[in-house]
């Protein structure tokens, strides 16, 4: 190299470093995610989209939607969602889908993480939704970027009493959230002043800029892959984030985007399980032995990422459908998403059948 040359490795470097990101080489105007899935869906070979079931569980689920009235109202009625609609929500709403993910037991014999917070015991996201408000309730400042940056009163010792577990069995990947942890805190006092509403600002308004904003700054929620020789993106935290400020807000105020609708589902563990339990995808036989043998799938490997890619495609081939027979219905893949996720939780008490969900350790979800 040349003196007169860039060293693009070096200048990335540097700006992860001063928390500033990479260079956009992307337009700020899209997201990929949805153009991805459907090319990891063309060139699945392990899970395929069942379309004659896909459509008759967008029936399935548009009639159970109607039935239970869901819509951005139903995310603040769950137990533990803030109820309050201010600047420490949206503070709160970014420390939750920053350290949302991964919160399977290694065995099926051994408890689960478990908070108890005001007489109910809570597992997996809920658990970690617990643990925040308990925090809170303690007075740690658990969800203020100003006190992630403050290693002296948020140090490690004080970080595993906020994830304490009451079951005896810890959070999974501990030292990975307290590392999500300090590195948005640096991003966040060298790029955002602190607080989020800064980059929240920057948006103006565009669901899509604001993921792209905060994938290109926060390197933890910059999920992507390689498949098939390409990169494929997923971008799962980001956009549920974006996704829980307008549920929370119910499109106003913080929450407020005109470009909502152009998100995709959140490709996670749970809602493949769902699509699965539904008859819309369907698993090669390696694949789906492997999956109820409770066997470890790699993070990045090519069951998993056919596994992501197709679940987003097969819920936006739902939401067409929806919208084909319902010319008028409000819905698109953020509601369907949530309907899917909170209804697989249900179902894990009374569906004794249920096909495993895929195991893999990740901090993308």
């Amino acid at each position: 190299m040349s003196d007169d040359e860039t060293d693009e490795g070096l200048l990335a470097l540097l700006r992860n470093a001063l928390g500033r990101g990479p260079a956009k080489a992307h337009s700020h105007d899209t997201i990929p995610v949805l153009k991805d899935a459907e090319f990891i869906c063309d060139n699945s070979v392990d899970v395929a989209i069942d379309y004659r079931d896909t459509k008759v569980a967008a029936a399935t689920i548009w009639s159970a939607m109607q039935k239970r009235g869901y819509s951005t109202k139903t995310w603040s009625m769950h137990d533990l969602h803030p109820k309050t609609k201010n600047r420490e929500t949206v503070n709160f709403i970014f420390t939750m889908d920053l350290l949302n993910y991964c919160f399977w037991s290694e065995s099926i014999s051994e408890p689960a993480f478990e908070v108890e917070y005001r007489g109910q015991r809570w597992t997996g996201y809920w658990g970690l939704v617990a643990a925040l408000q308990r925090a809170l309730d303690e007075g740690i400042s658990i969800t203020d970027p100003h006190f992630w940056q403050d290693e002296s009163e948020c140090n490690d010792a004080v970080l595993e009493h906020v994830f304490r577990s009451d079951s005896g069995t810890n959070i999974p990947l501990l030292e990975g959230r307290i590392a999500c942890l300090r590195e948005a805190g640096a991003v966040m006092y060298n790029r955002f002043d602190c607080d989020f509403l800064n980059c929240v600002a920057e948006a103006q308004g565009s669901a899509v800029v604001l993921v792209n904003l905060i994938t290109d700054y926060f390197p933890s929620f910059r999920d992507e892959a390689q498949f098939e020789g390409s990169t494929v993106h997923f971008y799962k935290r980001a956009q549920i984030l974006v996704a829980d400020l307008w549920a929370c807000f119910e499109g106003e105020d913080y929450g407020q985007f005109f470009d909502i609708d152009k998100l995709t589902m959140f490709a996670d563990y749970r809602v493949p399980q769902m699509l699965h339990s539904l008859g819309c995808l369907k698993y090669s036989p390696p694949l789906d032995y492997h999956i109820r043998q409770l066997k470890e799938l790699a993070s990045g490997h090519s069951w998993e990422i056919q596994l992501r890619g197709c679940s987003i495609w097969c819920v936006e081939l739902i939401r067409r459908e929806i919208i084909l027979k319902n010319p008028d219905a409000r819905v698109n893949a953020i509601l369907i998403d949530f309907f899917l996720y909170d209804t697989i939780k249900e179902h894990e008490v009374t569906a004794l059948d249920l096909v495993p969900h895929h195991r893999t350790r990740s901090i993308w979800y």
